[in-house]
């Protein structure tokens, strides 16, 4: 059924209606900002709202009605995660160890949604400093799922998990550096796309700069590539993005995307170097996943890329990460980080330094272990939540071991890779909760993943969520 609602609405709906003087760019915002109203107290997808979106929604109105929309997004509603800088606002981080001082300039990706046109709602929660999966800061507190209050949106972009699911606009920024943007899509019955490393710049880096992605969640897979055509510009603020696309017509990721999975050879995956946990459920979602594939034409079979143990490779990565983070705090201030985060940081602080060129040559290995896999097979099908959202109040124990059991299990060897890998929404678990699957493809072939993702998604319609 289509939705009335402007606040319903796809980025691709909203932009016809706009064209067609069927609906203004004021109208739009103004529905999304009574979702806001009645869900976000509770939901608390928010670190800060921008108080001049409804000026900017207003400008954008203006140049529809004048027949000059100045970008391909122009008054469409999106949110930024609290670990990008929106200029004039703080990038908190999710953390009390930061200032509130406002950022002087935009992020790449948000300089790419604002020159498409995009109206800024505001910032979206995020873990502290992005670093773990379940949904709450010490800054903001917790973060809760549109479909179930008592349950987790995941992280590390919680936020923007939450604002996809409640309707709180249909494009939103998130970060990925071991599944922080395909575990709350997952949870959150969204598409989250981690992009190629490098394919959408980034600067200041975080934490997690050599296998971090910014990267779009949206509800549809036509919004995602969408948002990742006006993301994906060359910065050269970023000494490690791609350049432009030339292969892409217009720079539109949208080109193609129809195209199908008819001839494509699909690998459905089961083991990363290790045996990822997977409830009865999930199994049952990725199996039928692979069988809708196989009914659009695809040649799907199991098979193991055989890569190396990925778990400690990327516990090092991960460790050292946060060591470093951590040694850049006040002394002072330390006491109010994350517990969890310090336990982490404590555990891998000692490294050598041998020890972590090791883990780099490994994370290598399996970069090339995958190349190699990708010239027999076009598409990689995984799951990509052990489970459905877990309850949003439970607590963080043993955070290295939940990684791999609990949290990221099937995500971060596609940052350790660098290749683009999408979450998509496949339906609901008995308790009516979003299940999802992983589509990946090599690395530069975001089109590949991209239409997979968009196969899967014809086939598999997926309800929006009504918050109680």
């Amino acid at each position: 059924m289509t939705p009335t609602d402007p606040a319903l609405m796809s980025a691709e709906t909203l932009l016809g209606l706009y064209a067609r003087r069927a609906l203004s760019p004021v109208e739009t915002l103004q529905a999304v900002l009574r979702r806001v109203t009645l869900y976000n107290p509770w939901v608390n997808a928010f670190a800060v709202m921008n108080p001049r979106a409804l000026q900017q929604a207003g400008e954008s109105e203006a140049r529809w009605m004048a027949g000059r929309p100045i970008g391909p997004l122009d008054g469409v509603p999106a949110t930024v995660k609290d670990l990008l800088n929106l200029a004039g606002f703080p990038t908190r981080r999710g953390s009390k160890t930061t200032e509130a001082v406002p950022a002087a300039e935009d992020a790449p990706a948000v300089l790419g949604l604002k020159e498409a046109g995009a109206v800024i709602l505001g910032k979206t929660t995020t873990t502290e400093f992005g670093w773990k999966s379940p949904g709450d800061c010490p800054l903001h507190g917790i973060t809760r799922n549109p479909w179930d209050r008592e349950r987790t949106v995941g992280g590390s972009s919680s936020g923007a998990g939450a604002a996809g699911a409640a309707c709180f606009g249909p494009l939103h920024i998130g970060t990925d550096a071991g599944g922080s943007i395909r575990i709350p899509a997952a949870f959150c019955g969204l598409v989250g796309m981690k992009p190629s490393f490098g394919r959408v710049p980034q600067w200041p880096l975080g934490a997690f700069a050599g296998v971090a992605c910014a990267g779009p969640m949206t509800r549809t897979v036509r919004d995602a590539a969408l948002m990742l055509s006006a993301m994906a510009r060359h910065d050269l603020r970023d000494p490690f993005c791609l350049p432009d696309v030339v292969s892409i017509p217009g720079g539109d990721w949208r080109q193609g995307i129809e195209g199908g999975v008819a001839g494509m050879r699909v690998a459905l995956v089961r083991r990363l170097g290790f045996e990822p946990p997977l409830d009865a459920e999930g199994e049952a979602v990725l199996a039928g996943a692979g069988r809708l594939l196989q009914e659009q034409g695809a040649i799907v079979e199991e098979a193991d890329p055989a890569l190396p143990d990925t778990r400690p490779i990327f516990g090092r990565v991960w460790g050292v990460a946060l060591a470093r983070l951590v040694a850049t705090i006040p002394p002072e201030k330390r006491a109010l980080l994350d517990a969890g985060l310090v336990e982490v940081a404590e555990r891998e602080g000692g490294m050598l330094a041998t020890d972590f060129l090791g883990a780099e040559a490994l994370r290598i290995e399996a970069a090339h272990a995958m190349a190699r896999f990708h010239q027999r097979y076009d598409i990689l099908l995984t799951a990509a939540t052990p489970t459905a959202a877990f309850a949003a109040d439970q607590p963080t124990i043993r955070p290295t071991e939940a990684l791999w059991r609990d949290w990221a299990p099937w995500t971060f060897a596609f940052n350790l890779t660098r290749q683009p890998a999408v979450s998509v929404p496949i339906g609901l678990d008995g308790h009516g909760m979003p299940r999802a699957v992983q589509v990946a493809a090599a690395l530069y072939r975001d089109d590949l993943a991209l239409r997979a993702a968009r196969a899967l998604e014809r086939a598999a319609e997926m309800p929006l969520a009504a918050p109680a």
